[in-house]
């Protein structure tokens, strides 16, 4: 697997929501998650710069279909990042999971490469056999036999017993195996909160882990710090103070996707990028 790609982001061009795809200068580039229906039309509704969404369904293990947009989305000046799908687990001892993860992972990157996506972003899962130093050493066979010139990036995760990217310290441990690998990296604010990572420090500390952050999915959360629960809301709506996770944003200084509610989404990126401007 190739080096990950760097992330776009000073000096980009962007567009003017009040006028589609006029460009405007950006410093950093703030999205969101949407629907696979019609994502460039989405990312407009949105005033987003940059879009985020599946190639198929998440649940499920099915190759994605070609896109009949697909050429609309290859040649757009809106980059595109592709969320693999929740079931994967290249960390499970069980071959009735790891072995679709690692297809389903390569199918998914086939797809986003078809697209000219930015990045294939997944979760690290977890160790269903509880040895953390074997699950690294699937992470590590994952990437080898996966074959692909699209980036992928590890995000880390909210709960899971075992889980391979739910706590800074675990993280660590996974990157020290598979960090040669040309994998790159997305925070999760709220993923974060719900681990029990503090995020006032939180970018500085995966920077000293990896030596990066890729992306970045801002999202506030609906329930407490350290609860294990990943329940994405929309900022002023959760538990995580708004200015944090505009801190968060700056100091990573990377692309952001917003995975927050459709209803709020649209005000969510406008706070973000009010605040990354001031």
């Amino acid at each position: 697997m190739p080096m990950a790609a760097a992330y776009p982001r000073t000096g980009i061009l962007d567009r003017d929501p009040m006028s589609p795809w006029l460009p405007r200068l950006a410093a950093v580039l703030i999205g969101s998650h949407v629907d696979n229906e019609d994502p460039l039309a989405a990312a407009q509704a949105d005033g987003a710069d940059v879009v985020q969404f599946f190639l198929g369904d998440p649940q499920s293990w099915k190759k994605p279909k070609p896109r009949d947009d697909a050429e609309a989305l290859r040649t757009s000046p809106v980059p595109l990042y592709v969320h693999a799908p929740y079931l994967i687990n290249v960390a499970s001892a069980n071959n009735r999971v790891r072995i679709p993860s690692r297809k389903i992972l390569q199918d998914t990157c086939d797809a986003a490469a078809e697209i000219n996506a930015a990045a294939v972003i997944v979760h690290g899962g977890h160790a269903d056999d509880k040895d953390f130093e074997a699950g690294f050493q699937r992470w590590v066979k994952a990437l080898d036999y996966l074959e692909t010139d699209v980036p992928v990036y590890l995000e880390n995760t909210a709960g899971g017993n075992h889980a391979m990217a739910r706590h800074f310290d675990t993280i660590a441990r996974l990157w020290d195996h598979i960090g040669d690998k040309g994998i790159g990296f997305c925070l999760d604010t709220c993923h974060a909160w719900a681990a029990g990572e503090q995020l006032i420090d939180a970018v500085e500390r995966i920077k000293a882990i990896t030596g990066r952050i890729d992306l970045v999915h801002c999202n506030d959360s609906r329930d407490a710090f350290g609860s294990g629960a990943d329940r994405h809301a929309n900022f002023g709506t959760g538990q995580i103070d708004p200015q944090l996770l505009a801190a968060v944003v700056k100091a990573a200084d990377a692309p952001v996707i917003c995975e927050t509610a459709e209803a709020g989404r649209k005000d969510d990126i406008a706070f973000l990028r009010e605040q990354v401007a001031a």
